[in-house]
């Protein structure tokens, strides 16, 4: 069955902080205000495009903090996604946790609302108070029980790189989101965007931003982590768009279009190593054999775990699937 996620983004719409990193508009590249009957069309427009037969569709309202809303606003949006409630498996949103209490669960619930993800971002609180985050990790606990308690699937986001956060800071929140048991996460490398406070830090030198190398070796790390405690990794890194990969609007920091394969090839690598450094003799020709469908992975990015071998170990590396 062929999966579908229907995102409608509602950049910054429902959260009254400005927190150091966010631009939503550059995040998402949307720039417009969204309606109830925008988000309608929105829905029409793609079930009359799409094939959609024996497949799943999930409706996904990102970008914000939608619990944050004027509450006629949220049932306004819900009640949209619910006249689809024949053709989609779930309707998702993303929020903050300070923005989860009864009255909320209660309209999440009318509507059916499936999954709930909220920014928990780190675990820190003097990391979550540096970048303006206006709530507490406590926060992220109580929002999560209640999530769980109302039989909703619960979603973590977490951020790599945050200003004021370490290596060992950002793996302490891994420990963390896996302590609160979330059924998926995504991660995301913190980029420095045009327009924002973090680019201010960043110019005055007060803010230096992981490289791609350290947020990919930090992302494996998670990824492998959540991986072994039954956690969904949903997504690693920002999605790109042509607002995001406009000249000038990435200041600096770990963006790359192909963050997540960087990070699953990084897997691979080390699994790959192990194999050759248990070899007396390492040079030459080493077949590898991968699961159906990770070749791409085992190779690398453009050949990265291959070009890492050969120069390293003078080792010709070919991949198979088995």
């Amino acid at each position: 069955m062929r999966k579908y996620n229907l995102p409608v983004f509602i950049p910054h719409r429902g959260c009254p902080h400005d927190c150091v990193f966010c631009n939503q508009r550059k995040i998402t590249g949307v720039d417009t205000e969204i309606t109830p009957e925008y988000v309608r069309i929105l829905i029409n427009d793609f079930f009359s495009t799409i094939n959609t037969e024996n497949s799943d569709v999930e409706i996904a309202f990102f970008g914000g903090s939608f619990t944050g809303l004027e509450f006629d606003t949220q049932e306004g949006f819900l009640s949209v996604a619910a006249e689809f409630a024949d053709r989609i498996s779930g309707i998702r949103l993303s929020t903050r946790p300070d923005y989860i209490d009864a009255d909320i669960i209660r309209l999440l619930k009318k509507y059916n609302v499936t999954t709930v993800e909220l920014g928990v971002q780190s675990s820190n609180d003097k990391v979550l108070a540096k970048n303006s985050r206006g709530h507490s990790f406590e926060n992220v606990k109580k929002a999560s029980e209640m999530i769980r308690e109302a039989g909703i699937s619960l979603g973590h986001q977490m951020m790599l790189g945050m200003y004021g956060s370490t290596p060992d800071t950002d793996m302490q929140t891994v420990r963390d989101i896996i302590d609160l048991s979330p059924s998926c996460v995504r991660i995301y490398p913190v980029v420095t965007l045009r327009d924002t406070a973090l680019e201010k830090l960043y110019n005055d030198g007060v803010y230096e931003p992981y490289s791609v190398e350290l947020a990919a070796e930090l992302s494996k790390k998670a990824l492998i982590a959540f991986r072994e405690n039954n956690i969904e990794v949903i997504r690693i890194g920002l999605h790109s768009s042509d607002e995001l990969e406009t000249d000038g609007n990435v200041v600096a920091g770990p963006y790359h279009q192909a963050f997540g394969e960087i990070v699953e090839s990084l897997i691979y690598r080390d699994m790959i190593e192990k194999e050759i450094s248990g070899k007396e003799e390492s040079s030459g020709e080493l077949l590898y054999f991968c699961k159906k469908g990770d070749v791409s992975k085992a190779v690398g990015h453009k050949g990265m775990n291959k070009i890492y071998f050969r120069e390293k170990y003078g080792v010709n590396l070919k991949i198979r699937e088995r």
